[in-house]
């Protein structure tokens, strides 16, 4: 089986949300959304649940970290460099906040940082392959 990620968010308002996500492109499973969680798709193995406060809830009783605060920074490759910044861009149209740390360009990756409209933080990042060492 290929292996997958499935990475659950609680967010405030779940319609409001599902828009932002599918301004950056990701794309709405209904199988697996309903008027508590949406699904939405990055790609054949990254999933992003959205799930309202209530359903987070039923998962865990522990404290929903406010919007200023990062629980967590998480990683998605993009295609190029003009994916990573036309995302930004996306971003901040959509109601969330762009560019929450400093514009990093190694030459060899580049990434910008993200917010979306619950806090979450987002890393775009593109990195070139054949700058990556084999072993």
């Amino acid at each position: 089986m290929t292996k997958m990620i499935f990475v659950n968010l609680p967010v405030k308002e779940l319609q409001a949300s599902v828009k932002f996500y599918e301004a950056l492109g990701m794309k709405n499973n209904p199988q697996f959304s309903d008027d508590s969680a949406a699904c939405m798709v990055w790609s054949d193995t990254i999933y992003i649940m959205l799930l309202t406060h209530d359903r987070w809830r039923t998962f865990t009783t522990r404290p929903i970290p406010s919007a200023d605060s990062s629980e967590v920074m998480l990683a998605l490759s993009c295609d190029d460099r003009e994916m990573v910044d036309r995302l930004n861009e996306l971003s901040e149209q959509h109601g969330g906040t762009a560019d929450i740390n400093p514009k990093q360009d190694l030459g060899f990756m580049y990434n910008r940082n993200v917010a979306d409209l619950d806090g979450h933080v987002w890393e775009m990042f593109w990195m070139d392959p054949s700058a990556m060492q084999t072993s």
